[in-house]
């Protein structure tokens, strides 16, 4: 399907992937701010769709390790084209030597925030910091930051003290966040003004738990003091996903 574009500019000029420059009116920007679309495919041209029609309620896309490896620096460019912020989630995990030159390419291609694995020690996520500074700096972007995974939302094992642990390390390392399950919180609560708080793992009242372990309902996260929501399944899955978008911000407003 990819082959159909020969370049980004063939992508844009393709009316069937044009966003409507105006929001709709019902999606306050203090809530569009706090969702972020995390888009789990291996096509590129049907995560640009399927951003494209959920515009007016998302304000940031998640581009992970799937869509990174098949469309490579594109999966980025795409959407900050586009007008989204876009969390680069590829949860960096090696030596500090590679993370910080890995770290030093991917800070090149225009992402808002890239995940790496607190479990990897402070001296590999401030490889991570200062690989996506000099990364950004060398083509005159703003750095990205850093947000360092705690614990995957689906381990089954919740360690307050290790989820704290991974919480210092983050903040010592110069980390702008941490991904957290909505159900460690409370736990991290004393770094909320420090640290912006990203949970994934969530659905709708009554829906699917999929895989993961450790899930919370998107008004639970934010009752919890989650600064951004990422939404995957509940949307992304649902026979309408504007409809399953109104639907989430609907029940966010109350």
């Amino acid at each position: 399907m990819t082959e159909k574009y020969e370049s980004l500019d063939e992508l844009f000029e393709d009316e069937e992937f044009e966003i409507s420059e105006e929001s709709e009116d019902n999606v306050p920007l203090e809530i569009k701010s706090r969702l972020a679309l995390a888009l789990d495919v291996d096509d590129l041209i049907d995560a640009r769709r399927l951003a494209g029609s959920l515009f007016d309620f998302f304000g940031t896309v998640k581009v992970g390790l799937e869509l990174y490896t098949a469309a490579g620096p594109d999966s980025v460019g795409v959407f900050t084209e586009a007008g989204f912020n876009v969390f680069c989630d590829l949860k960096l995990h090696d030596i500090p030597t590679t993370v910080h030159k890995a770290a030093r390419v991917i800070g090149s291609v225009g992402a808002r925030w890239v995940t790496a694995h607190a479990a990897g020690g402070e001296e590999m996520l401030k490889a991570a910091v200062d690989g996506l500074r000099e990364g950004a700096e060398s083509v005159g972007l703003p750095t990205p930051g850093v947000l360092g995974v705690t614990v995957l939302t689906s381990d089954t094992i919740k360690n307050e003290e290790t989820i704290v642990s991974r919480c210092e390390t983050a903040l010592k390392a110069g980390c702008e966040g941490i991904i957290c399950a909505a159900p460690d919180l409370e736990a991290t609560s004393s770094f909320s003004d420090k640290l912006i708080r990203v949970v994934p793992g969530l659905r709708l009242p009554g829906g699917d738990s999929h895989d993961q372990a450790r899930v919370a309902t998107p008004m639970e996260a934010i009752s919890g003091g989650a600064d951004m929501l990422v939404i995957g399944r509940m949307v992304t899955e649902a026979e309408n996903p504007v409809d399953a978008s109104e639907e989430l911000v609907s029940q966010l407003l109350g």
